[in-house]
């Protein structure tokens, strides 16, 4: 059959550029191997040029994979599956790059583009490790092309292509027996991106993530290097990319972060959610890797840590994208992708690195021969008993750990307890252990799956990570602050308490300011947590003063050594800003109407809850709100509302415009952006949980004039008004005037026909310096009902002129969640600094190289 409108050249490109670096990449694997073992220097440098021509034709054929696919997406050709599911023709044209990686298919290629480019940098720059670090590259990229081919071999499908056809996906149906069906409006308009990714965060999020992710497989490279070259003189040269790698991924990791702030309705930047947690355990690995790396360069401790952390970084970033990638982590994770399962591919090169960087760990012919025989028995019986996944990951560890700490030459002489080094190991430890806590409580849902269970996710997800990790951080916090202050190898006790003699007391000083003046009382968890917040806040202080000091008195002002301490700042001054807007993070929207939209669930709570209703000032705390309008924005199709916060002295009004996006992808209920009014103090940051529309398109009822005394009644459509009395200046209202206002108020009672009474206290306000008169009106929501008063009454009758409005437009209500976070700033500020002192630090240590090369 002959189909109307498709074209049929830009996927059959696409395919064969997908081979082309499926064969490219496995020569450029074969030609680096190779090149890394041969001794004679011209034969090597022949293999190489040969690995770099192939290495080059699979850069040229993942660019033109990127650039096809993108074409298809950008030109809406939805005969096309993989473009009809991620975009559609109405989505915003900045979004089209993030519906090309929302799919698996196109994250993996963005993956391997920044494999590419590392991959010339590499060359470029390393000209001795080339063979062994391309090698391992290669090779991942070779494992990641895997995942684009979609080919069966021997009845097993190899990966998913991009490429195929929606008439390919879906199989014979009806709708493709017409030669037309691209005009059909569903495949013509296509499926859309998820709603939560259209964000502008979602634009450059990955990418940086991607390149984090992708750059820890040099610091992985150099130690495959040091295993298969029996070399050990690669970790001067490896700290400069583990510096780079720890500055993508870790700001990589926090753009993620900003993005849920931003734009996701968690109420917060991290919510221990499992993918947030998967992302941030290698970069936490890799940090405890740079600092033994660091050691060993120094005073020659910590090889065998070093080996094992960088070997591990990497690794789990492979877990990571098992757990993100297989489904597994569906019900339990908003971010993790589902569908277009490649599980039993995923879990296999996992294993693969595993047992072929223990494989390069061993000395003999019989440890080859157990450790080839085990990776084929353990990891052969998971796709025959899932049950020995872990076991087959867990086992190939443990053959590494017990190879390294074999092979791996170490100084059996122990370090001084007062040496930078044997706290610098302590702090790397450390990390490590946060990470091994961390790494357990998210891959619950694995173990689940493996072993049958029914482990619940913690009713109170944050506080089951925090009861933990705030000791951690009080460890890391008083490590970052004394351990600079150390010499290596030794240092004289005198020097070490004399220099820190004057960081300790100032931060003794302002950290028992801010437990004592901060109104720092979180006692949800009771006074041990609290006590341990605020040991914290003296930890995260102590290490921001002692190491702002120190660029003065150990590196006397000199910026350009100063990369690591500025880092250091950075981060405690982004764990002062995580304790501190935790810690005092507050819910400003208590419900004071009494009026519950939805029922209580384990995310909300309708006492957290304010409902508005629209045009109704209503009482907040320390702000009064009114949801003012809202308005559809047919270009980015999301609903705004505008809720303006007016103080109650009245010094202060601002605007929040909250949104949202209706959920498709068969997904129910909609996608809520928050909103933010920035202070120096913190944010006020408010999002909308729920609304509902006015039945009536506009509001046409107008106010009608009714004089009344008091003891009067007066009647509206579903029964009476009853003026009990007036009273000038009362107490109770005076919450709901501004300086130098007198108010006057109406004691109403509104009886409706079945008999409730409600109560109703409309009023005016008068300015006494300027006679301004301010109206107050009054709602009885439940009888659509508005009353105002107007004017006092004339001499003649002694009647006061109300106003009585009925209208359907009382129906138009949200419901609001509206925190106050002290302190953020700090969080985004600390970030900064950190990456700052990262690359300080990375331009210092390239300098170094250069200097030495010279």
């Amino acid at each position: 059959m002959e189909y109307i409108g498709e074209h049929l050249l830009p996927g059959q490109l696409g395919h064969f550029l997908a081979v082309l670096s499926l064969v490219a990449s496995l020569i450029a694997t074969i030609a680096f191997f190779k090149a890394n073992k041969i001794i004679d220097i011209p034969e090597k440098e022949s293999w190489l040029r040969f690995a770099r021509v192939a290495f080059f034709v699979e850069t040229i054929a993942v660019f033109g994979i990127f650039l096809t696919l993108y074409h298809i997406i950008s030109n809406h050709y939805h005969e096309y599956y993989y473009a009809w599911n991620h975009s559609s023709r109405s989505l915003q044209p900045q979004y089209l790059l993030a519906s090309f990686w929302e799919g698996q298919e196109g994250s993996f290629m963005l993956w391997n583009f920044w494999h590419c480019i590392i991959g010339w940098v590499f060359i470029w720059r390393n000209k001795k490790w080339e063979a062994p670090v391309l090698t391992v590259l290669s090779f991942a990229q070779f494992c990641i092309a895997t995942m684009l081919v979609g080919i069966y071999l021997f009845g097993w499908k190899v990966g998913n292509n991009p490429f195929i056809l929606m008439r390919e996906q879906l199989g014979d149906i009806p709708l493709f027996h017409n030669p037309d069906y691209l005009n059909f409006p569903r495949i013509k308009e296509g499926n859309d991106l998820n709603t939560l990714l259209q964000n502008y965060w979602m634009v450059i999020h990955p990418p940086i993530l991607f390149l984090g992710f992708a750059s820890t497989i040099i610091p992985f490279g150099f130690a495959y290097g040091g295993l298969i070259n029996k070399d050990h003189t690669w970790t001067k040269a490896s700290l400069s990319w583990a510096l780079f790698s720890a500055a993508a991924l870790g700001t990589g990791v926090m753009m993620g972060a900003a993005w849920a702030y931003e734009s996701l309705s968690f109420g917060g930047y991290w919510a221990w959610d499992p993918v947030e947690n998967a992302s941030m355990v290698p970069w936490l690995i890799l940090i405890a890797g740079l600092h033994t790396n660091l050691i060993y360069n120094h005073s020659s401790y910590s090889l065998k840590s070093t080996y094992f952390f960088y070997i591990g970084s990497f690794i789990l970033v492979l877990y990571s994208t098992f757990l993100t990638r297989t489904g597994i982590l569906g019900d339990t994770s908003v971010h993790a992708f589902t569908g277009a399962d490649m599980t039993e591919q995923l879990y296999l090169f996992l294993n693969i690195f595993i047992w072929l960087t223990t494989l390069v760990a061993t000395h003999t012919l019989k440890e080859k021969y157990i450790v080839l025989a085990s990776a084929v028995v353990i990891t052969g019986l998971y796709f025959l008993y899932p049950v020995f996944a872990l076991a087959s990951c867990l086992a190939g560890f443990g053959f590494l750990f017990y190879f390294l700490n074999k092979y791996i030459p170490s100084i059996k002489k122990e370090e001084s307890t007062y040496s930078r080094e044997f706290w610098m190991f302590i702090g790397a430890l450390v990390l490590f252990l946060a990470a091994i806590i961390i790494t357990y409580q998210t891959s619950l849902p694995v173990i689940n799956k493996i072993f049958n269970q029914k482990h619940a996710d913690p009713e109170d997800r944050e506080f089951s990570y925090n009861q933990i990790q705030i000791f951690i951080a009080i460890i890391i916090g008083m490590l970052t602050a004394v351990t600079q202050y150390f010499k290596y190898k030794d240092t004289p006790k005198p020097f070490f308490f004399k220099k820190l003699l004057v960081p300790t007391i100032v931060s003794l000083a302002i950290s028992l300011s801010i437990s004592i003046f901060g109104n720092i009382n979180y006692d949800k968890h009771g006074p041990g947590f609290l006590g341990a917040i605020h040991i914290a806040i003296f930890a995260a202080v102590y290490a921001v003063v002692a190491n702002a000091m120190y660029l003065w008195i150990g590196l006397k002002g000199k910026m350009k050594a100063a990369g690591a301490s500025i880092a250091h700042v950075g981060f405690a001054l982004f764990l002062v800003g995580v304790l501190i807007s935790s810690s005092k993070k507050k819910v400003l929207s208590e419900n004071t109407t009494g009026i519950s939209v939805f029922e209580k669930t384990k995310d909300q709570d309708p006492a957290e809850n304010i409902t508005l209703f629209k045009g109704v000032r209503t009482d907040m705390g320390k702000y009064d709100v009114t949801y003012v309008r809202d308005t559809a924005n047919e270009f980015d199709r999301k609903k705004y509302f505008e809720i303006r916060f007016t103080s109650k002295d009245g010094k202060e009004q601002f605007y929040l415009y909250p949104d949202v996006l209706k959920n498709n992808k068969g997904q129910e209920g909609f996608a809520a952006n928050p909103d933010k009014q920035h202070y120096i103090w913190g944010d006020i940051f408010g999002y909308a949980t729920s609304w509902v529309g006015s039945a009536a398109d506009k509001d046409t009822a107008s106010f009608r004039s009714i004089g009344i005394k008091k003891g009067d009644s007066t009647f509206y459509s579903n029964g009476i008004i009853v003026l009990n009395n007036v009273v000038v200046n009362p107490e109770k209202f005076k919450r709901e005037v501004l300086p130098g206002e007198t108010p006057v108020m109406l004691d109403m009672t509104v009886i409706s026909k079945d008999g409730r009474k409600y109560p109703l206290t409309p009023g005016f306000a008068i300015n006494m310096h300027d006679s301004s008169f301010r109206n107050l009106p009054d709602t009885v929501i439940a009888q659509s009902l508005i009353v105002r008063f107007d004017k006092l009454g004339d001499g003649d009758t002694g009647k006061l002129q109300i106003g009585i409005k009925e209208t359907s437009n009382l129906n138009d209500l949200m419901t609001l969640k509206v925190y106050e976070f002290p302190m953020i700033a700090l969080v985004w500020i600390g970030i900064i600094v950190m990456v700052i002192g990262f690359i300080l630090s990375l331009i210092q240590r390239v300098k170094r190289v250069k200097m030495t090369a010279v």
